[in-house]
């Protein structure tokens, strides 16, 4: 064997280098230049990791670990054993999701809503008009939970016919005004009869129009079946 077979690499021979070598050294620099939380444009096509060339040349290696919602890459370049990890923007919570509520904020939440004293509409009592129409309503409300019959029309009716709606009206030219018992009020009931048909929870005074009308309603109930069958002097 000659001496110069000992010699370095004969001329118009190259060295072969490892190709998968210099894409991952390419990798890791472009990856190192990445600052997490810094969005950055999507490659337009994922890279992919050339075979190695030659033999023992480490193939450089992407995987991927899942934490708390958040997709973490990381780049293993197999040369010196140096890796990175690409961290992508935080994650946006979904817009539907509901947002949790401790019990005890929820019930804090619950009281401040309800002030003290406030009452519901249906445990509030009703208001009538001062007229009427307020009067007839008012009366009517109370018969029905006494179970007395009649409507607002024959209510109506009878009173515009005995009184015009004054509640305050008397009579005093009929018979039972010349017996010393004038009829009174927006029905016109005299007082023995008031007396016996006055309902609980009214007024016990003839001139008051709901109690007039209340107590009128039930002696017709008990003589005509109701104030809608009265269509005259009763």
């Amino acid at each position: 064997m000659s001496s110069s077979s000992t010699l370095g690499p004969r001329p118009g021979r190259t060295r072969r280098v490892s190709v998968a070598g210099v894409a991952a050294a390419g990798a890791a620099a472009a990856a190192v230049s990445l600052v997490p939380g810094v969005a950055a444009a999507a490659p337009a096509k994922e890279a992919v990791a050339p075979s190695p060339v030659a033999t023992g040349t480490a193939s450089p290696v992407a995987f991927s670990t899942q934490a708390e919602g958040a997709q973490v890459s990381t780049l293993r370049d197999g040369i010196g054993g140096q890796q990175t990890t690409l961290l992508p923007a935080p994650a946006q919570a979904p817009a539907d999701r509901a947002v949790a509520v401790a019990p005890n904020e929820a019930s804090e939440s619950d009281s401040a809503s309800a002030e003290p004293g406030q009452e519901s509409a249906e445990q509030q009592e009703p208001e009538y008009p001062d007229n009427l129409d307020g009067w007839i309503r008012e009366a009517l409300a109370i018969m029905d939970e006494h179970g007395i019959p009649g409507s607002y029309e024959g209510i109506h009716r009878n009173i515009l016919r005995e009184s015009s709606g004054d509640p305050n009206a008397i009579n005093t030219w009929d018979i039972n005004a010349r017996n010393g018992v004038p009829s009174k009020g927006l029905l016109q009931v005299i007082q023995p009869t008031f007396d016996a048909y006055h309902v609980e929870g009214t007024p016990y005074d003839l001139y008051d129009p709901v109690a007039n009308i209340v107590a009128a309603c039930n002696y017709a109930a008990d003589r005509y079946g109701s104030m809608d069958n009265v269509w005259g002097p009763y």
